[in-house]
């Protein structure tokens, strides 16, 4: 197994994780015959977005340490399934971790069973702003929408993140969770308009 060193630990980015440049042909073919090498490079090439959807799926669900693990496990679950992967077929590399990593996401939330608050924001969610800086009611507004995120069911979590942070296309989003594209509008439907009453919470507070 390649030692995965995990540059990502550092905090998310505040920006929408775009799509990596995807990894070269030729390293991809020798990854899929099993070159050391290669595969550190496919690691080094991938670990953020997968750590970055990590941490926002799991976030304040557990640890960064659990994070991590379970971006090691993605990562062994690439290099087992890696020989298999069609080089010239549609899916992206980039999409097929991601959706090794969202699946386990998942199997990790509904494993711990943990439960999905109301989607009402809580006291300090509601209270009023009390400053008119700018940065101030900004990370406000960020610390609601991250809350409102948390508070998602993993199934529209997922969905969401994968639009909105990396981009994906609508049948991207389909083919990742292994459901249709009516039901991927659906989803987005309902987690966008979890947000937008989270922030008119908000704003109604002030």
């Amino acid at each position: 197994m390649v030692s995965v060193p995990f540059a990502a630990r550092q905090a998310e980015p505040p920006v929408p994780a775009t799509h990596p440049a995807e990894l070269d042909e030729l390293t991809l073919a020798r990854a899929q015959r099993g070159d050391a090498r290669a595969r550190k490079d496919l690691v080094l090439r991938y670990q953020r977005p997968v750590f970055a959807l990590l941490s926002r799926m799991l976030h304040a669900r557990t640890t960064p340490h659990s994070v991590e693990d379970l971006a090691q496990e993605t990562f062994l679950k690439v290099f087992r399934a890696l020989p298999s992967f069609d080089r010239h077929g549609a899916a992206r590399l980039s999409t097929w971790i991601l959706t090794i990593a969202t699946n386990l996401a998942i199997d990790e939330l509904r494993r711990r069973r943990i439960p999905t608050d109301s989607l009402s924001p809580s006291d300090e969610t509601t209270a009023s702003i009390a400053t008119t800086d700018a940065d101030a009611e900004r990370r406000r507004l960020a610390d609601v929408l991250r809350k409102a995120i948390d508070d998602l069911q993993p199934e529209y979590r997922a969905a969401f993140l994968l639009r909105e942070y990396h981009e994906f296309e609508y049948a991207e989003i389909a083919s990742n969770l292994q459901i249709d594209l009516g039901t991927v509008k659906s989803r987005l439907s309902r987690a966008r308009a979890a947000l937008r009453r989270a922030l008119e919470e908000v704003y109604r507070a002030r």
